[in-house]
C-alpha cells in the first residue's frame, strides 16, 4: 500500500512583491499573550480537543487533586470530639459520685446526732420530754448557729410554746415544719423554710420508755458547710479535667504530627523520584505504610517497564522501516523503471513492521488498565464464525470447559486466536480442533489448536516465530502472526509452544494465558 501524506496548508499564489496574495489571510492575527492565533477550523495546540476560534480557557499548569480535608486536622477533631464526650461523662459521674460520698457522710453525722438524741430523751411524770444529758455539739446551744434538733409529738403542729414540744436553745424563736415520716425509720431531706438557710434534716419517729406517745425527733443542720465542700470539689474537678483535657490535645497534636510524618517522608521521597532522578523509595517505614510504598515501588517499576518497552517499540519500527524507506530513496534517486513496483513492495514490508508494533502497543497499553475478565469460549466462537466465511470448507470443532476465563482483553484474545485458527485453516488439510482448557491441572489456561496439515519440522518451530518468517511462500500472508501471537501472549504474562497433533497428525499450538 502506497503511503502519501498531504498537506492542510491551502496553496498561494505569490503576488506582485513575491509574497502570497493572501498572505494578509493566511498570517493569522496575534493572540492576547502574543502568540499568533490558529486559523479558524484548525485545531489549537494550547488545546486539541478545541477547534479554533472557539472560546479557549487556560487552564493551570499543575493539576490540583481534590481532596476531603487534612487528614491532620480531621484526626485532630475526631480526638477532641471523643475527649471532650469521654471528660464531659467521666466528669458528671465523678461529681455525681463525690456529691453522695459528701452527702452520706454529712448524713451520717446527723444520724449519729439522731441516735444520740433519741437515746438522751425521757418522758417525764407531765407527760413533757427532757434529756437526761445534754448534746455533746456546743453549737446546739448558740442561738442560730445551723446545727438545731426538735423533739414533738408526732402527727401535731409544732409551735415553741407549746408544752410537749423540746426544741434546742440554738432554734431561739423558730420552729421546724416536718415532713410526714415513718416509725423507727431515718428521713433525710433537704428543707429551706429559713431563709438564707438551707438546712439538712435527718428526721425519725420513735416510741420513749414509759410513753405511748409517737415522738418526732429531728435534728437539722445547714447546709453552709457540705456545699462549700462540694464546691470546693466541682472546683478542683474542672480545673483537673481542664489541665487534663489540654494535656490530651497536646498529646493528640504530637500523635498526628509524629504519626503522620511517614506520610510526610513519602511525600518528599515522591518529589525526590519527580526532581531528583531517584526511582524508588528506599527510606525505612513503619510496618503500617510499607504495603503503601511496595505498591507505589511496583508501579513506578511497571511505568519504567511500559517505557522502556515504548522506546523499544520505537527503536525497533525505526529500525525496520529505515531499510525500506533507504531501498525507496535510493530507487527513486535512481529514477528506477520498476519504482513504482518497488515502492508497493516496500510499503507493504513496513505496513507488516507497523502492524505488529501497533498491537504490541495495544496490548501494552490494555494491559496497563487493569486485569480484564474474557470468557475464553466466547471468543473462540465468535472467531470461528469470522474464519468459517473465509474458510467454509473447514470443518472447526470446539471442544473443553463453557467456564474458562483468561485475563487478558477481549480483542487481544480475539486477535491472538484469530491469527492461530486463521492459519490452521489457511495450512491444514481442512479440520481444526480447538479445545479449552485442556490441562485442567495446570495454573493458566491451556488452549490447543490442531490441524490436519503438514506441522511444522521440530527445528523450524522456534525460527517460526520471527517477524516476516514464512514457511509456504506460495500462500498469502505477511509472516506475522505466530509473531504477534508470541509477542501479545507474552505482554500478558502467556506463552505459545509447538508440537506434533496426536489427534489429527498436523500442527499442535499449545496457548497458554493467565487465568482470571
Amino acid at each position: 500500500m502506497a503511503l502519501a501524506t498531504a498537506s492542510t496548508t491551502p496553496p498561494t499564489r505569490p503576488g506582485p512583491d513575491g509574497a502570497p496574495e493572501d498572505a494578509a489571510e493566511a498570517r493569522p492575527a496575534p493572540s492576547g499573550d502574543g502568540r499568533p492565533a490558529p486559523r479558524p477550523g484548525r485545531r489549537d495546540p494550547r488545546a486539541p480537543d478545541r477547534v479554533a476560534g472557539e472560546a479557549f480557557e487556560e487552564r493551570p499548569r499543575d493539576f490540583v487533586a481534590p481532596h476531603t480535608g487534612s487528614l491532620t486536622w480531621r484526626v485532630m477533631a475526631i480526638s477532641a470530639i471523643w475527649i471532650v464526650v469521654l471528660l464531659l461523662g467521666g466528669g458528671l459521674a465523678l461529681d455525681r459520685t463525690l456529691t453522695n460520698l459528701v452527702e452520706s457522710n454529712f448524713d451520717t453525722q446527723l444520724n449519729n446526732n439522731l441516735n444520740a438524741l433519741i437515746a438522751s430523751a425521757e418522758v417525764q411524770p407531765g407527760g413533757q420530754v427532757w434529756l437526761m444529758r445534754p448534746m455533746g455539739d456546743q453549737r446546739f446551744l448558740e442561738p442560730n448557729s445551723g446545727l438545731y434538733y426538735q423533739i414533738s409529738p408526732s402527727g401535731e403542729p409544732v409551735t415553741l410554746d407549746s408544752d410537749s414540744v423540746n426544741p434546742s436553745r440554738s432554734l431561739w424563736v423558730q420552729a421546724l415544719d416536718l415532713r410526714p415520716s415513718a416509725k423507727d425509720e431515718v428521713v433525710n431531706y433537704d428543707s429551706m423554710q429559713f431563709k438564707e438557710e438551707p438546712l439538712r434534716i435527718a428526721q425519725r419517729d420513735a416510741v420513749l420508755p414509759r410513753s405511748d406517745t409517737l415522738w418526732t425527733f429531728v435534728i437539722a443542720s445547714s447546709r453552709e458547710d457540705i456545699d462549700e465542700q462540694i464546691d470546693r470539689i466541682r472546683r478542683i474537678l474542672v480545673i483537673s479535667f481542664v489541665i487534663l483535657g489540654l494535656g490530651l490535645m497536646v498529646l493528640v497534636l504530637l500523635q498526628s504530627y509524629v504519626g503522620l510524618r511517614p506520610l510526610r517522608r513519602i511525600r518528599t521521597a515522591i518529589q525526590n523520584i519527580r526532581t531528583a532522578g531517584s526511582n524508588r523509595v528506599t527510606a525505612p517505614l513503619p510496618l503500617e505504610v510499607q504495603p503503601l510504598v511496595q505498591e507505589l515501588n511496583m508501579l513506578l517499576e511497571h511505568s519504567e517497564r511500559q517505557a522502556e518497552e515504548a522506546r523499544t517499540h520505537a527503536g525497533n519500527l525505526a529500525h525496520a522501516l529505515k531499510t525500506p524507506l533507504t531501498v525507496v530513496n535510493n530507487a527513486a534517486t535512481a529514477h528506477a523503471p520498476d519504482l513504482a513496483d518497488t515502492v508497493i513492495r516496500e510499503a507493504r514490508t513496513m505496513r507488516r513492521h507497523v502492524d505488529h508494533h501497533l498491537a504490541r502497543a495495544r496490548a501494552v497499553g490494555r494491559r496497563a488498565v487493569g486485569h480484564a475478565q474474557t470468557p475464553v469460549r466466547d471468543s473462540a466462537e465468535a472467531v470461528r464464525r469470522a474464519v468459517e466465511r473465509l474458510y467454509p470448507d473447514v470443518r472447526f470443532d470446539i471442544d473443553g470447559s463453557h467456564e474458562a476465563k483468561v485475563a487478558i482483553e477481549r480483542q487481544d484474545l480475539d486477535e491472538i486466536l484469530g491469527n492461530l485458527i486463521e492459519n490452521a485453516a489457511k495450512y491444514g488439510g481442512g479440520s481444526v480442533f480447538v479445545t479449552i482448557d485442556a490441562e485442567p491441572e495446570d495454573s493458566r489456561c491451556v488452549i490447543w489448536i490442531e490441524d490436519d496439515g503438514m506441522g511444522i519440522p521440530e527445528e523450524k518451530r522456534i525460527e517460526i516465530f520471527d517477524r516476516g518468517a514464512r514457511l509456504d511462500t506460495g500462500k498469502p500472508g505477511t509472516g506475522l502472526g505466530l509473531a504477534i501471537v508470541r509477542d501479545v501472549g507474552e505482554i500478558y504474562g502467556g506463552a505459545v509452544e509447538l508440537a506434533e497433533s496426536e489427534d489429527l497428525g498436523g500442527l499442535l499450538v499449545r496457548l497458554a494465558l493467565p487465568r482470571a
